[in-house]
């Protein structure tokens, strides 16, 4: 899911385990007034940026783009379209129990998502679920592994003890770019075909 991105994570934070350089491209992050500008090896830009709640329209226009199987890796289930209240409540989020973050093309007019992570957090247990998508034709470049590294910054600012989620066991990509950044994986026995992985925080 990764061609071009250098990750630089804040000093406080010990650094995930190494990626592999065979699998995984080192996109350039540079700061921006509006978020983080990416570049990918091949020349294409993102704009890496918190999701804001004028992100519907390119929400729902991104789900068109995604194959039946992106979507039931995505919501574990079938769905034909991306309903508009559901758009609008993934948009505005409340960010004292959820983060988001979106990765933004704005070469095309409008400017269309390309990707997006998300934390939803649980403080009676101290631990938050994520989920990350990011759009076929800009997978394998980075771009999971950049975004499930904020995820991670973000709950370590929260003082969390750990990020899990629910993945499906033929979402290979997704699985293995969790063991390069150090998640444990385990089977759900009443959810045949889905694993829960987790990293300690």
């Amino acid at each position: 899911m990764i061609p071009a991105i250098d990750f630089v994570a804040p000093n406080r934070f010990a650094p995930l385990p190494p990626r592999s350089r065979e699998r995984f491209a080192r996109p350039c992050v540079a700061p921006s007034s509006a978020g983080e500008t990416v570049r990918t090896h091949d020349g294409r830009e993102l704009v890496l940026r918190a999701i804001e709640p004028g992100d519907v329209a390119a929400m729902q226009r991104c789900f068109t783009r995604l194959s039946p199987e992106d979507i039931r890796r995505r919501f574990l289930h079938a769905m034909s379209e991306l309903p508009a209240p559901m758009a609008q409540r993934l948009c505005r989020i409340d960010p004292t129990l959820e983060t988001a973050f979106v990765l933004m093309d704005e070469t095309v007019t409008p400017a269309e998502m390309r990707g997006v992570g998300r934390i939803f957090v649980d403080e009676a247990i101290d631990s938050a679920e994520f989920s990350v998508l990011v759009e076929q034709d800009w997978t394998r470049i980075g771009l999971g592994a950049l975004l499930m590294q904020r995820l991670v910054d973000d709950c370590r600012r929260r003082g969390l003890a750990e990020l899990w989620g629910y993945v499906l066991l033929e979402n290979r990509p997704m699985l293995e770019l969790c063991k390069e950044l150090g998640f444990s994986q385990r089977l759900i026995p009443d959810e045949p075909g889905t694993a829960q992985i987790t990293l300690k925080l």
